[in-house]
């Protein structure tokens, strides 16, 4: 190849690039809504793997849809959580990876199993550090209203209300010391007085999901969560955990049961369960958005590719 071609060659590489970007970020300004959420999980891995590219695309993201907040659904902090609200990882895990100045909102974060390895209650009381980190307790509540419409946000603490990791007091010491049954039952009160437009359930752990982690965390979800959900209506339940794209509609559910990929590293081997409508073993995040008559739910990869949307209309 000559001199020239090579140029060529590259002036025209770069050309696409562009144009693929121009047509990414006029797709992104189209899921700018009334209330636009980023959702992300399963992140901290020290800058490695996917995630330091996939924390510029989020940042690239927001700057297009403006959003109201970032909820983080777990595993922050990979492998062993953290030991104190001055623990080295928050830098090198989280305020040095996610500094673009459109992500400088409020982040909702719900607690992981991997934080579980470690002080849950250092994530908690983080927020008296971090201007950002808005986490009140390990399970919590918020209503968004704009423009006449409102959402309903309850995210939950899924560690607990899982035998498998109560059982394991050595390998996650904070999970049996939670009472499941108050938080189910303040799950019940909160949806039981729930009259927004939109209600939305995250947590970190699937309630449905095609994967070969234990069957058990499912069955638990299902018995103590999935129960409430359904008997209240909710719209979606997003969550993360097992590091692949999933959008599952379960038998005799009309909920919306999605799982959001890794923002860091995914698994992308994933075999479809029952009721899948969509997967994907990409890595990723995904946009929420709501105006008064329509939901929307958009499945990003890393480069900023949206590879399905779940649609809820009223």
């Amino acid at each position: 190849m000559t001199v020239m071609k090579k140029i060529l060659s590259i002036v025209a590489a770069l050309l696409l690039g562009l144009a693929a970007g121009a047509q990414n970020r006029a797709e992104w300004n189209g899921l700018k809504n009334d209330i636009t959420l980023l959702v992300t999980s399963d992140l901290g891995r020290n800058g490695w793997y996917d995630q330091q590219p996939i924390a510029a695309t989020i940042g690239e993201m927001a700057e297009a849809v403006e959003p109201e907040a970032v909820l983080a659904l777990g595993d922050v902090f990979h492998y062993e959580g953290v030991r104190s609200t001055s623990d080295p990882l928050w830098r090198s895990n989280y305020e040095n990876i996610y500094r673009h100045p459109e992500l400088l909102v409020e982040w909702l974060p719900v607690c992981g199993n991997h934080e579980y390895r470690g002080s849950t209650q250092a994530v908690v009381d983080y927020s008296r550090i971090s201007r950002r980190w808005a986490m009140p307790a390990k399970y919590y509540a918020r209503t968004f209203e704009k423009k006449g419409t409102t959402l309903k946000v309850i995210l939950l603490d899924t560690t607990p209300l899982i035998d498998k990791y109560r059982n394991d007091p050595a390998k996650y010491p904070d999970a049996a010391g939670e009472d499941a049954e108050a938080q189910l039952a303040w799950l019940e009160r909160e949806l039981a007085g729930a009259a927004e437009d939109w209600i939305v359930v995250a947590g970190h752990h699937p309630i449905f999901a095609g994967t070969d982690k234990s069957a058990s965390e499912r069955t638990d979800m299902q018995a103590r969560v999935d129960r409430i959900l359904r008997r209240h209506r909710v719209d979606l339940y997003v969550c993360g955990h097992i590091h692949n794209f999933q959008h599952i509609r379960a038998k005799g559910s009309a909920i919306d049961y999605v799982v959001n990929s890794s923002a860091s590293l995914s698994r992308p081997k994933v075999e479809p369960a029952e009721g899948a409508l969509f997967v994907s073993g990409r890595s990723g995040f995904s946009v929420l958005g709501v105006s008064a008559k329509r939901l929307t739910l958009s499945l990003i990869d890393a480069e900023g590719h949206i590879l399905h949307t779940v649609t809820r209309e009223k």
